[in-house]
């Protein structure tokens, strides 16, 4: 059911009886919006002010914008420069509500957190519903002088320092309307609210210049930069400290799985490095693979004879606790890193400048 509303809402589903369902949902999006609108009025009248510097990372959209890999670089980048940091996230999904946080798991932190937790090793990642509640415990057990939200752009009752906002560059603001009859989460004038724009993948769409005018006309003095998400090699899912360069795999032929908002993305970035895609196996965004899952996917590939299987750092969290060594088959994972382009320098100033007064 998600999966036919998100189509309706991209504009997938076509024909009379979609026409039809899209009008009611036009109809809620009018409700939502008002409901929004009145919710971001009531909080900015008194945000909450946290003892330490906040910066949210988010987005105006439904769907994968790399904001999670914004996060983790924004929180290398400061650890390097001498700031005690931690990230707050929510844990979408996560099966367990109160999570060790000295025994991290996927079931525990949700997908994406385990991805930044493992990434960023010795950075705190904490999740919980209620942000001030994990601020307040970042501050007091970890020392944090910063504390970044991930997905942060809808805490409107949180006093923000620095507000970034990630804009794919392939799909800025889908059909313009709010969900569920569109993919905007917020209407577009919530973007004043931006202090910084960081456009991504703009690998695959180079003339982004209307997206920038349009952003600029929204909020003028919001610096926009350009980012994109670089592959840096595949390490196996059952033993991470075995890496293999990109050109490892060129020519193979390999089965694909990926279970998030833009398995596009991930397959033409595939595509883009000389491996043939034999069989492309797609599952709804942060989808919990089973067992069960994983024989499928294996007979799958073994019935086309192909003895490598590559996924996305986000789909192996959700693979963890499967039993992936029993069928002889080559799993590997994608490591990709967001790397700004455009405006990098002016960037990093604008974070260093929290830190000057």
């Amino acid at each position: 059911m998600l999966s036919y509303i998100y189509n309706l809402a991209t504009d997938r589903e076509r024909g009379l009886i979609a026409t039809g369902v899209k009008s009611f949902l036009y109809f809620l999006s009018l409700i939502y919006g008002l409901a929004v609108r009145v919710l971001i009025f009531l909080y900015h009248l008194k945000p909450y002010q946290l003892n330490c510097k906040v910066i949210s990372v988010g987005n105006i959209t439904l769907g994968g914008t790399g904001k999670t890999s914004l996060v983790a670089l924004i929180a290398r980048y400061l650890k390097e420069k001498g700031h005690k940091v931690a990230i707050l996230s929510r844990g979408y999904k996560r099966k367990v509500l109160t999570p060790n946080l000295q025994l991290p798991t996927p079931n525990s932190m949700g997908d994406e957190p385990y991805m930044l937790k493992v990434n960023l090793k010795d950075v705190p990642v904490l999740v919980d519903t209620d942000r001030i509640r994990a601020a307040k415990l970042a501050v007091r057990d970890y020392g944090a002088d910063t504390v970044i939200l991930d997905d942060g752009f809808q805490q409107w009752r949180i006093k923000k320092d620095l507000e970034i906002l990630t804009i794919d560059a392939t799909s800025p603001f889908g059909n313009l309307k709010l969900i569920p009859r569109g993919i905007l989460r917020e209407p577009l004038s919530s973007l004043r609210r931006a202090d910084i724009f960081v456009l991504t993948k703009t690998n695959l769409n180079p003339d982004n210049q209307d997206i920038k005018d349009f952003l600029s006309s929204i909020s003028p003095s919001s610096l926009i930069a350009e980012s994109t998400h670089s592959p840096l090699g595949f390490y196996r899912l059952d033993k991470s400290d075995a890496f293999l360069k990109l050109e490892a795999l060129k020519g193979e032929v390999v089965t694909l799985i990926s279970g998030i908002a833009d398995p596009d993305s991930f397959e033409n970035l595939i595509a883009s490095l000389g491996i043939n895609i034999g069989l492309a196996l797609r599952f709804p965004d942060h989808y919990a693979y089973s067992q069960k899952d994983l024989e499928n996917i294996i007979r799958e590939s073994q019935r086309k004879n192909i003895a490598t299987i590559i996924t996305t750092e986000k789909d192996a969290a959700r693979f963890y606790g499967l039993r992936i060594t029993d069928y002889g088959l080559q799993f590997l994972i994608l490591r990709i890193e967001l790397k700004i382009i455009r405006d990098e320098q002016r960037f990093y100033n604008r974070l260093l400048r929290l830190y000057s007064y």
